[in-house]
């Protein structure tokens, strides 16, 4: 005999059903992915990569390993070997590296036989390195791929930004030429010097540029600071400033005022990365060129690998992508960011990207931009 349904029944019924749906709309973790950060947990432009690679791991069912080196170099190693070393069943499904300081091939050495597929981000072996790694699927077998954010148009961007503001503020020197200080980050890592490179780029096209010298701060604010401060004594008439990043910029920013300069008046700085504070100074007019936006590379190689594993190889597009990823931004640009982005990354839906979960997208479009609506 069938009795009518009462109203807890219905309220059970209900309930499963919502927790059903929950179920059918995560997705379970079928690949685990570890990634070993060259940054500081604590640092801007890292912790954003983290940010948004976490999200893209929750949006597309990847258990994600996040591991900070803090920017010591040899513990990276250290890291690498303890994943390596783990019993088989304890490992990763694939590791993403980064080639900072040409420390890619050694990394590669140590996963050799690990049964861990390897994927590159943000800087890949050196070209001086090939003949010794050779290209990915070959000699090293289990290193499928890379993904790096074209850097040259960081450093080409923001160079051209810069010139075109010092011609516009009459900032020539006794010689009619505009003087320009390069601080770039370091000698190796491929996307360091790929920056520097269009900076020269836009530096030998503006014939009116003098550049008068290339420092190395690696990467550090206080060392930027300090090799400014012998920089400006050295050459009185530079007034343009470039900086590969822009930690090292706000360091010369930070030199020229303790002389008592005024950044965005006197002298015109740039710098590259997304931090706030890089996007207040620009809304100020302190700082007058930024780009960046390419902190989410890691985010779109987890797509490429998610893709990869489910049986959409990205080799049809080339096994070693360099893709414009870098925007300019201004005043108004810099405004969008922070409501996007600025307590965060934002809550991307990354399985839109991903050409496993929609067969009709031919090419990967990797620009920042997009994301930026």
């Amino acid at each position: 005999m069938l009795y009518p349904m009462g109203a807890l029944e219905k309220k059970m019924i209900r309930w499963i059903s919502i927790f059903a749906g929950l179920l059918l709309a995560t997705p379970a973790f079928a690949l685990s992915v570890a990634f070993i950060n060259p940054g500081k947990s604590d640092e801007a432009y890292w912790s954003i990569v983290a940010d948004t690679m976490k999200q893209a791991a929750n949006s597309l069912g990847i258990s994600l390993e996040m591991r900070f080196v803090e920017r010591d170099h040899p513990k990276m190693l250290a890291v690498v070997q303890e994943i390596a070393s783990r019993p088989k069943e304890d490992r990763p499904d694939y590791i993403i590296l980064t080639n900072d300081y040409d420390l890619g091939p050694k990394q590669l050495s140590l996963l050799q036989g690990s049964g861990i597929r390897c994927f590159f981000a943000f800087s890949p072996p050196s070209a001086a390195a090939r003949q010794e790694v050779g290209m990915p699927r070959q000699r090293y077998t289990n290193w499928i791929g890379s993904l790096q954010p074209h850097a040259a148009d960081a450093g080409y961007m923001t160079a051209k930004s810069l010139i075109a503001k010092g011609r516009s503020a009459k900032a020539q020197g006794p010689d009619g030429k505009l003087h320009l200080l390069a601080i770039a980050g370091d000698r190796s890592t491929t996307v360091s010097v790929e920056r520097d490179e269009g900076m020269q780029r836009a530096v030998s096209e503006a014939g009116d540029v003098v550049l008068d010298q290339m420092v190395f701060a690696d990467w550090r604010r206080e060392k930027a600071a300090e090799q400014s401060d012998v920089l400006f004594d050295r050459y009185p008439f530079a007034r343009l400033i470039w900086s590969g990043s822009d930690q090292m910029a706000f360091g010369a920013m930070q030199s020229w005022e303790k002389r008592g300069g005024k950044p965005g008046r006197d002298a015109w700085f740039s710098g590259v990365n997304t931090s706030r504070e890089a996007m207040e100074a620009v809304k100020s007019g302190r700082l007058t060129a930024l780009a960046g936006g390419h902190f989410i590379t890691g985010a779109w190689a987890l797509v490429m690998i998610y893709d990869y594993a489910n049986g959409r190889d990205f080799a049809d597009e080339g096994l070693e992508l360099d893709r414009p990823m870098f925007m300019l931004f201004d005043a108004k640009s810099a405004d969008r960011y922070l409501a996007r982005f600025g307590n965060g990354t934002s809550k991307t839906n990354f399985r839109k990207y991903s050409k496993a979960l929609n067969p009709e997208i031919r090419r990967y479009n990797f620009s920042f931009e997009q994301l930026m609506h």
